[in-house]
């Protein structure tokens, strides 16, 4: 009888936790006993395969003679050894669970150490090196013995290692493998990195010291009371200095406290004493539950506003520091979110801190997503496969012990897109038997037996709608649960779409408790070639291209005209009015707080230009509380014009997330009806020299083509339906809707050709008569261009009317002409920033000014981008240019055609000429490269147009003017 041969990388493959390690524990940032942090200069060294070396190298006396060095935290393929990789839920190695490939990039980490002075002698405790993430198996070693092995890659493992330690000379050796039984529990939509990516510390753990504890503190909203009790494996005595107490560990106490939200964010400084340790606490006293059909935070039902958030870094990946921590809080707040889903892993434990601190709701989910599977129909899934289930309940603890006393976390998350089992029913039970206090969220469960609420992805507006009044059907227990979004709004590329529409339906149906869109930042990787690089450009076999690049940031942190829609959209106080009857109605959006932190104004404005201004007296509503407040009279020496009222609600006093002044939420509504453009035809037109003149413009008299309005030369005007998709037009591969971007191919939308019918000069016009059609077709447009002038202006009217069968919307309907020497773009109507039919809630209207340059957006994969909305008037390149009706702007250093053509920002070379585009109408964004599509009036139809444009010349300014 043959005996199978064990290798040393059997581990690797065994679909265990690890050995060696020690149970998880709460996780606290500091105390009073000595600790030493590992992080910094690594020896490192990479081989191709798993087994190709030795353990050699984890003996004392080894000599690493030609090791590189690496900083740990961080990801050694970031670092100049080997490549990432990224695929979405595809796995990059053939699917054999537990299985992986003998080509299996292997990184062993050499760290060389000295305790330092006054370490505490071995008879005074126990000694503890704890790594907080590793990806995704390790083996390690401390001073030539072995401590054991681990997998969960975004999870805490501790050893024990107090006999092993020495003064001076310590060699800790930890072997690092990419693959291993545990990747198959992390295809979670990201670069696989491999690496030590969180801290690595050293703790001396004194005798009689802290070892693990469970803050329980609940609130009862009927009697403004807290109960703080507190278990401990050690005893000790707890002391909340500003509430008085102080008590033995696991004993209860009531006391009147304020209670902690997201709005709200009250924390009580507080110690856990033992006889060998004191550890500081920060509690926040709040009781979560699911009642009457509603997820409740002290009593009230809460609205998520909220973020996916993977971690990220352009440059480090997943190795995080506190300071980009903090600036995600930070940017979060100030952008109205108050609540995030920690997709698709615990992340680094300062984070909740964070969250903690300066108040946002977290839905914290385990390191667990099984998505490859669902390519072979979810056939050999760990969690419906018993031989993994201590794996999956492993990293359940690891999280919910980790994590237990931050008030922050409301929900606990089985994982994302792992199907069902027997794995994850496992997990619920464990979750709800330790901690019956969170519910448990899980949106793949949809029959909702192991979840205590309803959670989808994607759904559409109209199911969300049907979801709200209760007319999903579906299981009895499911239908009576509070519903969450825990994924929509796809906001990759331009967009997303249609986020007022959904919070409008989350406000309208009391079900509907909010939602998180995908995703918090872009994860492209800082490239000094392409500027930020995805799937695919580093030779990737398999990839999924910049789907990676999904996020409300830019990878630099940069906020995207999507987050900007967001914050208005979810902006807590809702501020309406028509501007005719005196009175401006706000309304208290928030769930906890009443508006006493807030400071109103308003401002008086005349063609984008503010005439008058003061503050606004605005009661402290209750949430939920609407209240109409009377505006002052509009001074009565104000210019004429079209006039807006604009009421702000600001911080009144700094905050620790935001100074005084800042804007929460803001309103704007017409106090005057605007007088549209108009050009009496009187000025004949007059040909001589081959050409045509009309008022200011020149014409080129055989084809009618405009070349010039008075000393601005003009190129190639003529009629625009093309704008290079963006990632929502072109749909992702999965979408049942017809998708746009491929569709709009299809019928050659791109190269669409354009034919002189007439040209016809008469008494008082130049009409020009064409077709716009594409190749291989029989669609078309006919499209008349007639062109007059008062002598000093030039107004051209365009009709155009779709001949053929048309069965898909158009990308955009307008026109398109090149000028010369552009610099700077001054515009009265929707800025600053851009906005389309679905995304321009964030558009206020006034007089704006950018440089072309600054009118661009940086998707990192380039696409439509940069159109400010609503337009009355803009002038550039020696133009001045109204518009009948309003109108949609765009002015770009490049072609559409070259900006459809380009894969990345560095691809884009700037011309000599900028084209402008006057666009009618555009079609929606809609978030269909993940998501739904636009919404149907958001569908630019062919059907019979017309819409004019009014062009004159600019006075000479003297330079830099």
């Amino acid at each position: 009888m043959s005996v199978p041969l064990r290798t040393a990388v059997d581990y690797v493959e065994d679909v265990s936790p690890g050995s060696g390690t020690l149970p998880p524990r709460a996780w606290y940032a500091s105390s009073d006993a000595t600790s030493l942090s590992l992080n910094g200069d690594w020896l490192f060294r990479l081989s191709p395969a798993a087994g190709a070396e030795d353990d050699s190298f984890a003996r004392e006396g080894f000599d690493p003679d030609g090791w590189a060095r690496i900083a740990v935290p961080g990801h050694w393929v970031l670092q100049g050894h080997g490549s990432p990789v990224y695929t979405n839920h595809r796995y990059p190695f053939p699917v054999d669970p537990p299985r992986v490939p003998t080509e299996n990039p292997t990184g062993d980490h050499l760290r060389v150490f000295d305790l330092p002075p006054h370490w505490p002698d071995r008879s005074d405790g126990e000694a503890v090196l704890r790594f907080e993430g590793v990806e995704s198996c390790a083996r390690v070693w401390l001073n030539g013995t072995e401590l054991g092995t681990f997998k969960g890659s975004r999870l805490p493992h501790e050893f024990a290692v107090g006999r092993l330690l020495k003064t001076v000379g310590n060699v800790l050796a930890v072997r690092v493998h990419q693959w291993s039984a545990g990747s198959y529990l992390e295809d979670q939509d990201q670069w696989w990195l491999p690496g030590i990516f969180r801290d690595v510390t050293l703790s001396h753990r004194p005798v009689d010291g802290v070892r693990d504890f469970f803050v329980h503190a609940g609130y009862d909203h009927r009697t403004d009371t807290g109960t703080l009790r507190v278990d401990s494996a050690v005893p000790g005595r707890v002391t909340v200095p500003g509430l008085g107490i102080d008590v033995p560990t696991g004993e209860p106490v009531t006391v009147p406290v304020e209670p902690w939200s997201a709005e709200v964010p009250r924390l009580y400084e507080g110690v856990l004493a033992t006889g060998g340790e004191r550890v500081p606490l920060r509690i926040g006293f709040r009781t979560v539950e699911v009642s009457d059909g509603l997820l409740r935070v002290n009593g009230r039902p809460v609205l998520f506003k909220g973020v996916n958030r993977h971690e990220w870094h352009p440059e480090r990946g997943r190795a995080l520091d506190p300071a980009t921590m903090r600036e995600d809080v930070l940017l979060m707040k100030r952008h109205n979110v108050n609540a995030v889903r920690t997709s698709h892993y615990p992340p680094h434990p300062a984070f909740l801190d964070l969250c903690d601190e300066y108040g946002l709701w977290v839905i914290d989910e385990c390191d667990l997503e099984t998505h490859g599977f669902t390519e072979a129909g979810w056939r050999d899934n760990p969690v419906d496969d018993d031989r993994w289930t201590p794996a999956l309940l492993d990293r359940a603890a690891r999280m919910v012990e980790r994590d237990k006393n931050h008030p922050s976390v409301v929900l606990w998350s089985l994982g994302n897109e792992a199907g069902t089992g027997r794995g994850l029913t496992a997990m619920a039970e464990w979750i709800h038997g330790r901690d019956p206090s969170r519910p448990v969220h899980y949106e793949g469960d949809p029959d909702c037996r192991d979840t205590d609420v309803y959670a989808r992805m994607y759904a559409g507006h109209a199911e969300v709608e049907r979801i709200g009044r209760g007319l999903d059907g579906g299981p009895r227990r499911r239908r009576r649960l509070p519903f969450l979004l825990c994924e929509y709004a796809h906001a990759m590329g331009n967009g997303p779409g249609g986020l007022a529409e959904y919070q409008r339906l989350f406000e309208s149906y009391e079900r509907l408790q909010g939602g998180f869109v995908w995703e918090w930042i872009d994860h492209g990787i800082a490239h000094p070639e392409l500027g930020y690089a995805y799937g695919g450009d580093f030779g990737e076999e398999l990839h999924d291209g910049n789907f990676v690049c999904d996020g409300l940031l830019f990878p630099d942190r940069r906020p995207s005209p999507g987050l900007v829609e967001y914050r208005k959209v979810i902006e807590p106080v809702g501020i309406t009015g028509d501007g005719t009857d005196g009175t401006v109605r706000v309304t208290n959006r928030y769930d906890v707080a009443d508006l006493s932190a807030l400071a109103f104004s308003w401002s008086y404005q005349v063609d984008g230009e503010t005439v008058a201004s003061g503050p606004l007296p605005v009661p402290p509503l209750a949430p939920g509380e609407s209240a109409d407040v009377t505006l002052p009279v509009p001074p009565h020496d104000a210019p004429a014009g079209e006039a807006h009222w604009l009421v702000r609600a600001a911080l009144a006093a700094d905050t620790a997330w935001a100074d005084g002044g800042h804007v929460v939420a803001w309103g704007q509504f017409p106090a005057s009806e605007r007088t549209a453009p108009h050009v009496t035809a009187t000025a004949r037109p007059r040909t001589g020299d081959g050409v045509l003149t009309l008022g200011p413009g020149t014409f080129d008299a055989r084809t009618g083509a405009l070349v010039a309005v008075g000393d601005a030369a003009v190129d190639g005007l003529r009629l625009d339906v093309w704008r290079a998709p963006t990632d929502n037009d072109e749909g992702a591969a999965w979408q049942s809707d017809p998708r746009c971007g491929p569709l709009w191919r299809g019928i050659g939308l791109h190269r669409m050709r354009h034919r002189l019918d007439a040209v016809e000069i008469g008494e008082d016009a130049l009409t020009v008569r064409t077709r716009v059609a594409p190749a291989g077709r029989e669609l078309g447009l006919s499209t008349v261009y007639r062109w007059t002038s008062d002598g000093d202006r030039l107004r051209l009217t365009v009709c155009v009317l779709p001949e053929g069968d048309w069965t898909v919307p158009l990308p955009r309907l307008g026109i398109r002409f090149g000028l010369h020497t552009v610099d700077r773009v001054r515009w009265f109507g929707g800025g600053p920033g851009e906005a389309y039919p679905d995304t321009r809630m964030a558009a206020a209207v006034g007089r704006w000014q950018s440089t072309v340059d600054g009118m661009q957006t940086p998707y990192v994969r380039p696409q439509e981008n940069g159109a400010r909305i609503d337009v009355r008037w803009a002038e550039l390149g020696g133009l001045r240019v109204e518009g009948d009706p309003l109108f949609l702007l765009t002015a770009r250093r490049w072609t559409t055609e070259q900006l459809d053509a380009a894969a990345h920002r560095t691809d884009l070379v700037p011309g000599d000429t900028v084209w402008v585009n006057l666009d009618h109408a555009h079609h929606g964004i809609g978030s269909q490269s993940c998501g739904p599509g636009p919404l149907p009036r958001h569908h630019l139809r062919p059907r019979p147009a017309e819409f004019s444009f009014v062009f004159s010349p600019l006075p000479s300014r003297s330079p830099g003017v």
